[in-house]
């Protein structure tokens, strides 16, 4: 599997609201009504931290086989990308800058980061969208939650609410590059107190890139029984994903020669490229919740699970040393055989299970939370040789290493309403981490045992006068290093980061006009980050950074001009510095490695402007058309700030439109519910390259510079329609 993520984004897609109005006072509805669960880990309407939610409604009008990362592409302060360049397979999200190892996601409450990584893979749920009620993200630290710590967002998806009547649903999408996407799902309703969901899902595609390829697969299964104070619940889904390696990207000269779709995977085998250099893996899902009000105020949940995920990725290497893969060399009537072309997998087999838990409080004005989980991760790492053009000489896998990670936190939440619309609130989260590794593929003798522990206070204070909200909070977020960090040798262990993160905003909601701003300023120390220097493997190796800061303002706003037109927008405008930075540079003349010092530079893949709008029209009845956009300024591939490292900004317009047909009075119970869904991506065809990554050496007494891009698809479409009866 590729369990890494390439950082930048891919635009072009569609969202619904671009800006989020504020909810009216003593009203708070997407947090009350999550399940008791996902409330337990989510910030209610009061909280002082920064939010956006998206309703079941929201994201249907999305959901036209995307992966997830789309839906919330024009939030605020958000970039995608996407290694196939349409959007379906391997994608990735930015929020604030920070990637995706960066940002805490769960389940239903469940941590869902890889726990060594900390990536999202997304590709292994294709189309949960489909199965999600609501979807809450939290800019900055935001409130305590399970799993990775957040050092730039929380994204928290919720399939367990019950839909009280039973509905059946049938979904088909079309578009450029071969594109499908197949889903049926039904739901039996509330029947004395058993309610039933199940969804069937198929995404395939041929990917804007050559051979970029995703046959994606899913199921999600879910049955319930509640009882007025009490309810049990099993989820069971599941994903499995093959998709043609697309994550070389192309260099600068096949870029300038317009050559944008070229695929550099499988071509080391001579002639045609390999056809099965594919990843493959399998993630399945197994939740099981209990809720009990113990009275009226006082509600316990607990929730345990387990996920399995197994898969590898397949690749052709030419002229490989049988010694390096344990491998006698072959028998030979001349010289030694020593070099093979060779096909080889890279496997990972692995659990990851656990218990979470939180007693809530609700009485007055007051509100408490206490909560917490346990996780543990078992991990094998090993891989196969299955071809070799001159003869496989043993079948035992070349690494077979083990890693375990165990996460233990507990926290403990209140806010406080007092009078004339003041709320006071403050979390205390106490976590602990310990990493067993036992060796790296390319350091088998390295072990790693690292044990850490954090403390992670935050407070703030929120007023409500009238339509307007004010908030303030401060926060201390820390995060262990990821897996890769500690391959750096005994000599350069890396240290885990602190964040302090300081949040302000304003939001006012009027009949016709809403608005919103958010200020925030989130300084780091020890910040893990690439500075080109090698590890003792001689792999590029994050490194600490003492000081670093982000620091921005975030705008966002609706206006209702008649019943027929509204538009929304938003607009994130940041500054994202690192102070005192050194680059490493390979010596290509005299060995070793340069260093060059900055005394100031900017963060890489941190734009300075973000902005998305969108102009909504319903002309006629049951017919909605919107005309998106999305801003997003140069980013760098590096944390030099250097320009020639780095990418254009670029501004992009997609036009949908939404018609739906009703059943009249008179019509047949079975007649269905039909809406059509028609999206144009990249309407005016721009040439756009919004991810990349570079690398530097020094040779005949000059610094090369060397950059690789993922252009993204031109002008493409999707159309979908959705029956539901």
């Amino acid at each position: 599997m590729k369990r890494i993520i390439l950082s930048g984004c891919l635009l072009g897609q569609t969202f619904i609201v671009l800006a989020q109005a504020p909810v009216p006072a003593n009203k708070d509805s997407f947090y009350l009504l999550s399940p008791v669960e996902v409330r337990a880990i989510r910030a209610g309407d009061d909280a002082p931290f920064t939010k956006f939610n998206l309703t079941k409604k929201d994201i249907a009008k999305s959901n036209l086989g995307y992966d997830i990362p789309f839906l919330l592409n024009n939030t605020p302060a958000v970039v995608v990308n996407s290694d196939a360049g349409n959007g379906i397979g391997y994608t990735g999200i930015r929020i604030r800058g920070t990637d995706a190892t960066r940002i805490n996601v769960t389940l239903n409450g469940i941590p869902y980061n890889d726990a060594e990584s900390q990536g999202t893979f997304f590709v292994d749920l294709p189309d949960f969208s489909s199965s999600a009620g609501s979807i809450q993200i939290q800019r900055g630290a935001g409130t305590s939650s399970n799993g990775a710590g957040a050092f730039g967002a929380s994204i928290n998806f919720s399939t367990n609410e019950t839909n009280p009547d039973a509905y059946a649903e049938v979904n088909n999408s079309y578009g450029s590059f071969n594109s499908w996407k197949n889903t049926i799902k039904a739901g039996s309703g509330l029947v004395n107190g058993f309610s039933t969901e199940a969804r069937l899902s198929r995404i395939v595609s041929d990917g804007f890139i050559d051979r970029a390829s995703s046959d994606l697969r899913s199921f999600y299964f879910s049955t319930a029984y509640q009882r007025k104070r009490s309810s049990l619940r099993v989820n069971v889904f599941s994903g499995k994903e093959k998709t043609y390696q697309a994550w070389y990207g192309i260099t600068e000269a096949d870029l300038r020669m317009g050559r944008r779709t070229v695929n550099y995977a499988g071509t080391e085998k001579p002639g045609e490229p390999y056809d099965n250099e594919t990843d493959n893996y399998t993630q399945t899902h197994y939740q099981l919740f209990f809720n009990q009000g113990l009275s009226s105020s006082l509600n316990f949940n607990t929730a345990v699970f387990l996920t399995r995920g197994k898969g590898y990725y397949e690749q052709y290497k030419a002229n490989q040393e049988y010694a390096s893969y344990g491998m006698p060399n072959p028998p030979s009537t001349g010289g030694p055989i020593t070099l093979s072309d060779m096909v080889r997998q890279l496997w990972l087999d692995n659990y990851f299970y656990g218990n979470i838990f939180s007693l809530q409080y609700k009485k007055g004005n007051t509100q408490a939370t206490l909560g917490g989980g346990y996780t543990r991760y078992d991990g094998n790492h090993y891989g196969k040789v299955i071809w070799a053009a001159s003869g496989l000489t043993s079948l035992k896998n070349w690494y077979d290493l083990d890693a375990r990670k165990t996460d233990l936190n507990i926290y403990f939440k209140q806010q406080t309403q007092l009078k004339s619309g003041w709320n006071l609130f403050y979390d205390l989260q106490f976590r602990s981490v310990k990493y067993n590794m036992e060796g790296f593929r390319n350091n088998p003798q390295l072990f790693v045992s690292n044990t850490f522990n954090f403390l992670n206070p935050k407070a703030g204070v929120s007023y409500r006068y009238k339509n307007m909200k004010y908030y303030l909070s401060y926060s201390v977020a820390n995060k262990e290093p990821n897996r890769d960090d500690f391959e750096a040798g005994t000599s350069q262990q890396p240290r885990p980061e602190r964040l302090h993160d300081l949040e302000a905003g304003v939001e006012m909601t009027g009949s016709k006009f809403n608005w919103g701003a958010t200020v925030y300023y989130m300084r780091y120390k020890d910040q893990l980050v690439l500075t080109g220097k090698i590890n003792d493997v001689g792999a590029y190796t994050r490194t600490n950074i003492p000081r670093s800061f982000r620091a921005g303002i975030e705008l966002q706003g609706t206006y209702r001009f008649t019943g027929w037109f509204n538009a929304s927008a938003n607009l994130a405008l940041s500054r994202n510095k690192v102070s005192d930075f050194t680059e490493y540079i390979d010596d290509y003349d005299n060995g070793g490695q340069q260093m060059k010092q900055y005394a100031s530079s900017t963060l890489a893949f941190s734009p300075d402007v973000v902005g998305s709008a969108s102009l909504n029209f319903t002309p006629i009845k049951k017919l909605e058309c919107s005309l998106l956009h999305k801003y997003v300024s140069r980013q760098f591939l590096d944390n030099t700030g250097d320009a020639s490292r780095s990418l254009d900004g670029f501004f992009v317009q997609d036009l949908r439109a939404i018609y739906v047909i009703t059943p009249g009075k008179n019509t047949a119970k079975w007649v269905p519910e039909i809406s059509i869904t028609a999206l144009i991506n990249n309407l005016w065809n721009e040439w756009y390259e919004p991810n990349g990554y570079t690398y530097n050496y020094f040779s005949g007494g000059n610094t090369t510079v060397v950059n690789n891009y993922f252009p993204m698809a031109g002008r493409n479409f999707m159309v979908g329609v959705n029956c539901k009866f």
